[in-house]
């Protein structure tokens, strides 16, 4: 349920960054500081909510995955189930990362662009990278999520019907 719900504010992010890029597009080339505020405020706002989601994800699964490791010493079962929970670590992990830095990096120099330190070509560039990377990572996110559910619910029953057995 936590999973889906971080999963969910992801996706709200995502559109959100893609919403920022039309108003960002939506500046003229000659912009005054009210062309440009909407736009900032927005970036900002969707940034903060990809980081947190991004971390949450990351944090998340190294709790469920000591949670199940913990399940499997105290109570038996096949080691197979920590090697799928690093596995969705590894799987994940990397492109929450990519994804974490180039939203950084994608604000960082949409600031540079206003100030006019760099071309605005570059801060375009580096939205799309950063679009392409984001929606890969929350369709990452999506199926290691849905695993992990998947894992945890089947342990849990298991464990469950471990109790059942030993109360009868």
């Amino acid at each position: 349920m936590m999973g889906r719900a971080l999963l969910s504010v992801g996706a709200l992010a995502t559109v959100g960054f893609l919403a920022t890029a039309v108003l960002g597009y939506g500046i003229p080339e000659a912009f005054e500081a009210t062309d440009y505020a909407n736009h900032l405020m927005l970036a900002v706002l969707v940034s903060l909510l990809l980081l947190f989601s991004h971390c949450w994800i990351l944090f998340y699964l190294i709790g469920t995955g000591k949670a199940l490791k913990e399940a499997v010493a105290e109570h038996g079962l096949e080691q197979e189930i920590v090697v799928q929970t690093r596995y969705f670590k590894t799987r994940s992990n990397p492109w929450l990362m990519l994804a974490m830095m180039l939203a950084m990096a994608t604000f960082v120099l949409g600031g540079a662009v206003a100030t006019g330190a760099i071309s605005s070509w570059v801060h375009h560039l580096l939205f799309w990278v950063t679009a392409i990377t984001q929606v890969w990572a929350l369709w990452v996110e999506f199926e290691v999520l849905t695993a992990n559910e998947k894992l945890m619910k089947s342990v849990d029953r298991r464990l469950r019907r471990s109790a059942e057995q030993d109360a009868a």
